[in-house]
């Protein structure tokens, strides 16, 4: 049975590197993010590891898993999400979130889900949403 989780996550930590720039302003660089979920998902500090492209100072795409550590919906344990994000000139992060296959453990072993969150450069809180299915 699927069920819909909603919540909210703050960045607690972000720490950003640039490892590489090519002339044209494109740039990679790698980010190590901590998190804090409350709401359905309840993880008191998440570990986060993102590369970023940048087409411009604004603009890019970006990939991460998320080592999160809590309880869904009172059930103790841990998963993995993979993220895939954009973000435009906007200010707006668009990006989903996945479990990912066979990363769940303790009452989470066997979780499935996706979901996804849209976030506003600068702002601390940003609501997510997520379907996930225990089996």
């Amino acid at each position: 049975m699927t069920t819909h989780a909603t919540g909210t996550f703050a960045f607690a930590n972000w720490d950003e590197n640039t490892v590489g720039e090519a002339g044209d302003g494109t740039k990679l660089a790698r980010a190590t993010v901590t998190n804090s979920f409350s709401g359905t998902l309840e993880a008191e500090r998440t570990t986060c590891e993102y590369a970023i492209t940048y087409f411009t100072d604004k603009t890019g795409v970006c990939t991460g898993y998320e080592l999160v550590t809590g309880t869904l919906d009172g059930r103790t344990g841990s998963f993995v999400l993979v993220q895939h994000g954009t973000f435009g000139e906007d200010g707006k992060i668009h990006c989903s979130l996945e479990v990912v296959p066979g990363s769940g453990t303790g009452e989470l072993a066997g979780l499935t889900g996706k979901g996804g969150f849209v976030a506003m450069a600068g702002q601390s809180t940003t609501a997510y949403s997520f379907e996930y299915d225990l089996g």
